[in-house]
């Protein structure tokens, strides 16, 4: 009987509580395979013109790049060299060079980073735009579930309340302490507003500001961008960043508890720790 009510006890003070609806869960996954498939097919399309441009119009007639990866020839053989806003840097081996030293490749990102490994650009294309799509899909999907649920709303938006306990949020993540309640902290609605309503938009309207057809369809997205070199641009950044916010986002899963974190995004239901006071810390 004892220990009948030492289990219960445990149980009790760290309880259950259902925090992912299947709607939540179902795109999660979606965009993590979604995203995976879209960045290197993305570098694959990179490679095919390795530089990056601010303005309406690109070429060597033009000194409006602002990042390049490309290769030189020099006395000790093929070198990399990558510019990011006419600074230069050696980066043979990863970038512009890659390949073993008896088969040195010029291409911008190594075959390890692309889909497919060799140079397809066709390939590259369809497999981007398919999962392009599933994205868009997912994401109108994800808005119409979470506008119905409450999830939006309940969940995500950030409160005054929230926003005064911002610097205590920051200073308890710069600590990695995380406190298990079940709801989100101000951080990670910040966080998920920005990737969901300012990176996830951005990324694909620039998708489409770079093709022709959309372009004559919507010749206002060309204005709206300042052209299709500097939408290429922003796309590549904003891929950039939702890197980061992943990287970030896989290390917070691990410093906060991953068994419990993934039991919350596979079946919904996630452990609480009542007695802290806070907010969820993934």
């Amino acid at each position: 009987m004892a220990l009948s009510e030492a289990h219960r006890d445990s149980k009790t003070a760290r309880p259950l509580v259902y925090r992912q609806s299947i709607w939540t869960r179902a795109t999660h996954w979606i965009w993590a395979i979604s995203l995976f498939f879209l960045l290197l097919s993305g570098l694959q399309i990179f490679n095919a013109h390795s530089t990056l441009y601010i303005g309406k119009q690109s070429g060597f007639g033009f000194d409006n790049s602002v990042l390049s990866m490309g290769a030189v020839r020099t006395p000790q053989g093929l070198e990399g060299r990558t510019t990011i806003l006419g600074y230069q840097f050696d980066t043979t081996g990863v970038f512009g060079v890659s390949g073993t030293s008896e088969n040195p490749q010029a291409r911008g990102f190594p075959a390890a980073l692309t889909i497919p490994s060799y140079r397809d650009l066709a390939t590259g294309r369809v497999v981007h735009f398919f999962f392009a799509w599933v994205l868009v899909a997912t994401l109108f999907v994800w808005l119409v579930a979470s506008l119905v649920n409450g999830h939006l709303r309940r969940d995500l938006r950030p409160t005054g309340r929230d926003l005064a306990q911002l610097p205590r949020d920051v200073a308890d993540h710069a600590r990695l302490r995380f406190h298990h309640t079940g709801r989100y902290n101000v951080l990670q609605k910040l966080t998920y507003c920005i990737v969901f309503f300012v990176l996830f938009p951005l990324i694909v309207l620039t998708g489409l500001t770079m093709s022709p057809g959309m372009d004559a369809a919507w010749p206002w997205l060309l204005d709206v961008f300042g052209g299709r070199q500097t939408a290429r641009t922003i796309h590549f950044v904003t891929m950039t960043l939702l890197v980061l916010f992943f990287l970030v986002h896989i290390i917070m899963v691990f410093a906060a508890g991953p068994i419990n974190e993934l039991r919350s995004m596979i079946t919904g239901w996630y452990r609480t720790d009542p007695e802290t006071k806070g907010d969820a810390g993934s």
